[in-house]
């Protein structure tokens, strides 16, 4: 009887250090009757109210990461744009899945309070800014959950066109009189900084770049093969003439505002070699006229 009682209990000290294991290995509580709320909730953030400049982005990606809950307390993130804000606040049972109010702490001019739902495995809602001077005081936004690993082969769409809508160079032509017209015709044109093709078949994460390779890149062409690497590793990029090439792509998730520590070696020594090619690199124009 007395080895059999010791058989069991050695037995379960066995079992409750595996289950302590498994939970040690996936770094979340098998038990926790909210671990499918967690993690990465990744979307558009798309501007619902707003005043009548062009002073902001209508549509950035965004990353709300819901981190812990215990009672009816939530802990996250919300990653946007360039900035990465804790969030915390309550949730509360509903019929068919929960409802949050998390709000960001308060001290950014950029900071505001977001109300949503999760159901059907849809997290769909709204923010509204803190300051009501800001260009755009509500963001709406549904996102799907959306896991982050990083992969070196991540490259950019074939289907893409890649072109900086943020640099417009307008220049005025004047057309002289001829023998049809009395006075000489005068317009506009706007150029636009433009890549080829070749930054979708070069990868910056897994070849090692080359003086020889890089030296007839366009200046554009050079920042997006640098900027390809941090966005493979969540970078999200503070730049709006960066985020308009990533936001879109789909295997582009924001979860880090400084992600060096990630980058491999190889990484390192191509982001060297691009910023100095960049310094002295010239930019292909397209233009688009009347």
């Amino acid at each position: 009887m007395r080895k059999i009682f010791i058989l069991l209990f050695i037995l379960g000290l066995i079992s409750c250090k595996k289950e302590k294991l498994e939970i040690s290995e996936k770094g979340e509580n098998v038990n926790d009757p909210y671990k499918d709320l967690y993690g990465n909730w990744v979307g558009d953030f798309v501007a619902s109210v707003h005043d009548t400049t062009d002073d902001f982005v209508y549509v950035n990606k965004i990353n709300i990461v819901i981190k812990k809950i215990e009672k009816n307390i939530v802990s996250g993130r919300s990653i946007v744009a360039g900035s990465s804000r804790p969030l915390s606040g309550e949730f509360k049972k509903i019929a068919n899945g929960y409802e949050f109010i998390l709000r960001e702490p308060g001290n950014s001019k950029y900071d505001g309070e977001f109300k949503f739902s999760i159901e059907n495995k849809v997290l769909k809602g709204t923010w509204f800014s803190n300051d009501k001077n800001q260009h755009v005081t509500q963001r709406t936004f549904e996102l799907k959950k959306q896991e982050f690993e990083y992969n070196p082969n991540a490259m950019l769409p074939k289907d893409g066109a890649y072109m900086d809508y943020y640099s417009a160079r307008i220049d005025t032509i004047i057309e002289q009189q001829t023998d049809t017209t009395e006075v000489a015709e005068v317009y506009t044109e706007e150029s636009y900084r433009t890549a080829s093709d070749i930054i979708k078949k070069i990868n910056s994460s897994t070849t090692k770049l080359t003086e020889k390779g890089l030296k007839n890149l366009k200046k554009l062409e050079l920042e997006i093969l640098r900027n390809t690497i941090y966005a493979r590793h969540g970078y999200t990029f503070k730049k709006k003439s960066y985020r308009q090439f990533f936001d879109s792509v789909e295997w582009y998730i924001p979860i880090s505002e400084n992600v060096d520590k990630e980058l491999t070696s190889l990484e390192k020594n191509n982001i060297k070699l691009l910023e100095r090619f960049e310094k002295y690199a010239e930019d292909n124009y397209d233009s688009f006229g009347r």
